[in-house]
């Protein structure tokens, strides 16, 4: 979400210049104990539905779980053509792959789930690179410390690497679904500022940057 939630807070800023929000970023499940732990946070921005529900069913949060976007994981590499897909896989059968630690990225999880749908995943798991969250995935794989590597659609178009090598997007029935979902922390209940920026991301002027780094949108198609 970064590069989508920095364009999201320059809209916002734009328009209520005298509101500070501070976004601290990371992975959903690192946030999710720090959370449990008392970190001060007001909302809580999670790339699945998982962590805010689990949140939620220990009272942990004011009001319900809200999906925000719907994510699309892509197999990507700067050096690999990856038009065929996890075909690619039997042609390189060596390559060091990236993934986001499945325990603590939701992404990670997905790839898992992806490499497990396939029939692959024992075969190369000795290959698996794991980055602690999706951004060091792709950082592994720009520096060529993986020559592949399971990332977020966003990153793979984003300003970073949309103009070096490919992807592929994997097959959404290979996994299950990336909703990824926000929560009010009870600390927010009565923060204006909260409800604000939550609200914007929700109206209509926000649509087209989620759409830009390849977001789609709870129930749209």
């Amino acid at each position: 979400m970064r590069f989508a939630m920095e364009e999201l807070l320059t809209a916002y800023k734009k328009k209520n210049p005298d509101h500070d929000i501070e976004v601290i970023y990371g992975s959903s499940g690192n946030f999710y104990a720090q959370i449990v732990n008392g970190a001060p946070f007001d909302l809580f921005f999670s790339a699945d539905a998982f962590y805010p529900q689990k949140l939620y069913e220990t009272e942990q949060t004011w009001g319900e779980v809200k999906v925000y976007a719907i994510g699309q994981l892509v197999l990507w590499s700067a050096s690999i053509e990856t038009s065929t897909g996890l075909e690619v896989l039997n042609q390189y059968p060596k390559a060091r792959i990236a993934i986001a630690n499945p325990n603590l990225a939701p992404y990670g999880q997905k790839a898992v789930e992806t490499l497990q749908h396939y029939g692959v995943y024992e075969k190369i798991k000795p290959q698996l690179i794991i980055g602690e969250n999706i951004s060091q995935t792709a950082q592994f794989c720009l520096t060529g410390n993986a020559q592949l590597g399971f990332i977020a659609l966003s990153l793979a178009i984003s300003p970073t690497m949309k103009n070096v090598g490919s992807y592929y997007l994997v097959n959404k029935a290979a996994h299950s679904p990336l909703e990824q979902a926000y929560v009010f922390l009870k600390r927010a209940k009565d923060n204006p500022l909260a409800h604000s920026f939550t609200k914007y991301i929700s109206s209509p002027e926000a649509t087209p940057i989620f759409e830009k780094y390849g977001f789609g949108l709870p129930g749209k198609k």
